[in-house]
């Protein structure tokens, strides 16, 4: 199963109506902390503690940052597995595998800051349809695809074409590919993290 890195910015708190609730968020985050610490000592994830919902598959996306810096980034476009495991493994994927960094050290793994995008599923969309804000972009054409999350256009002042294009890029298409060759499907992402839960 492959993951993806898809962007490099800090993603703000979803404001469309919640899904999970705050124990259910607080308990995904639990996960993806102890993740990437139980990496150091070789501890496994327990299965049994999970509600039917935490269990859905869903496709997620673990942002990790390092006193404001984004230290890792790696997510699972499709519900290819339950959503607690999903956010176990991409939490430690982002912390282990992100090639754009250095691998996360323990005193590192203590202080991580981390934001979970929990996506809709996948859903087929017209360029002319798409909202900034609101939807996440997979473009694809033959064996290229490339997604970028809603978050990413708002923080970087995308209007929709140049968000289509930079889509588009992503995926190793030429930019304006948007216009005719390229192939669009969209999602919604609940974004939550450490700072939404805190007491």
């Amino acid at each position: 199963m492959s993951k993806s890195s898809p962007h490099s910015v800090i993603p703000p708190s979803s404001s469309a109506a919640a899904e999970f609730t705050l124990e259910e968020r607080r308990s995904l985050l639990v996960v993806a902390h102890q993740s990437i610490l139980s990496a150091f000592h070789d501890k496994p994830l327990r299965e049994d503690e999970f509600s039917a919902h935490l269990s859905q598959p869903r496709g997620v996306f673990t942002t990790l940052y390092l006193r404001g810096d984004l230290r890792g980034c790696v997510g699972y476009i499709m519900p290819v597995l339950p959503l607690h495991r999903a956010v176990f493994e991409t939490a430690r994927a982002a912390a282990f595998e992100d090639s754009r960094f250095m691998q996360v050290t323990e005193p590192e793994a203590k202080e991580l800051e981390i934001s979970l995008s929990v996506l809709s599923p996948l859903f087929p969309i017209r360029p002319e349809d798409v909202e900034i804000g609101r939807h996440g972009l997979v473009a694809s054409m033959g064996p290229f695809r490339g997604l970028l999350l809603p978050q990413v256009a708002v923080e970087c002042g995308w209007d929709r074409q140049t968000f289509l294009e930079q889509t588009c890029r992503k995926a190793g298409l030429p930019s304006d590919s948007w216009r005719n060759a390229a192939k669009f499907e969209a999602f919604t992402a609940e974004v939550f993290g450490d700072v939404d839960v805190a007491t």
